[in-house]
């Protein structure tokens, strides 16, 4: 019998399938095309303490191979998010990983502290692109200290297992991975986007309201696997794989290099249905392969 389940900090996904933070709103927007209860986790939109409008429209932008997105992540803060859509969750057969952002320490202790004691809530996703408005607007994961301190400061404050959402657009990603997991990371997500740009050529300006956007999609999945396999030898917790995922090979090519868990994204907004089709395709090589569980498989191919 196939065994398809994943433990993620002592929690116990069905399949290593979730959806990636921003590319499946809280689950509700997608109920309609997919079965909810047959994803290993539904990682929710990312939600601050208090809500966020958003950058200026035009914030998405189609390229070769992905997309741009600058959303700004809008969100309608945690009261709203733990009245209508964690409630909707709760009634589904599936863990929940909920992504945190905010702009300052402050900001993310205080959306750690209020979702310690709500049910419902299985693991904390911290979303450590957001810009540190205290310092300049500097990301908080493109700094190894900066990483290191949010990390350590969350971790005393939070109740649920602690995953650290890495930004691919550093020098080093495992010096970024050791500051997280030296801090009491109990997991890593990883890749979120990289920052990208695309001009209007017959408008002579920035195509994003916002100059820059991230870029994901197929084109960057190779960027993404690289930097899984490399982290998945320099540090020993559980990883969440991400990026550029479209099919069940590209999801098994994760979980070969490491990845515990995979996160599907932009191939949300052209195939609705596709975790499914990912579920039932990784059910499919482990037949043909004569593999019993992900175990068997799990980083069998390392960085040395």
């Amino acid at each position: 019998m196939l065994d398809t389940s994943v433990n993620i900090c002592g929690v116990t996904m069905k399949n290593p399938v979730t959806v990636a933070s921003g590319t499946f709103g809280s689950g509700m927007e997608y109920s309609e095309f997919v079965d909810i209860s047959k994803l290993g986790a539904v990682t929710t939109k990312g939600v601050a303490i208090t809500p966020w409008e958003g950058n200026p429209a035009p914030r998405v932008a189609e390229v070769y191979g992905g997309m741009l997105n600058a959303i700004g992540l809008q969100n309608p803060g945690l009261d709203t998010f733990i009245e209508r859509d964690l409630e909707f969750l709760k009634n589904k057969d599936t863990k929940v990983i909920v992504n945190v952002c905010g702009h300052s320490e402050e900001e993310y202790e205080q959306a750690v502290e209020r979702l310690a004691d709500v049910d419902g809530v299985d693991l904390l996703e911290i979303n450590v692109s957001c810009p540190n408005v205290k310092e300049g607007g500097i990301a908080f994961g493109t700094q190894a200290k900066a990483l290191y301190n949010i990390t350590e400061k969350l971790k005393r404050k939070a109740k649920q297992p602690l995953i650290m959402k890495l930004s691919p657009n550093v020098t080093d990603i495992t010096e970024m991975a050791r500051a997280a997991v030296d801090a009491g990371a109990d997991a890593l997500s990883l890749i979120n986007t990289l920052t990208g740009m695309k001009i209007d050529i017959y408008r002579r300006t920035y195509l994003l309201a916002n100059r820059t956007g991230g870029m994901s999609g197929p084109a960057v999945k190779p960027i993404a696997v690289r930097m899984v396999n490399q982290v998945a030898s320099a540090v020993n917790v559980p990883i969440i794989g991400m990026g550029g995922i479209m099919n069940a090979e590209d999801a098994i090519e994760f979980i070969m290099a490491g990845a515990t868990a995979v996160s599907v994204g932009t191939a949300n907004f052209t195939n609705p249905g596709v975790t499914g089709e990912i579920i039932s395709g990784i059910e499919r090589f482990m037949e043909k392969q004569g593999i019993k569980s992900l175990d068997e498989i799990r980083g069998c191919v390392r960085w040395q």
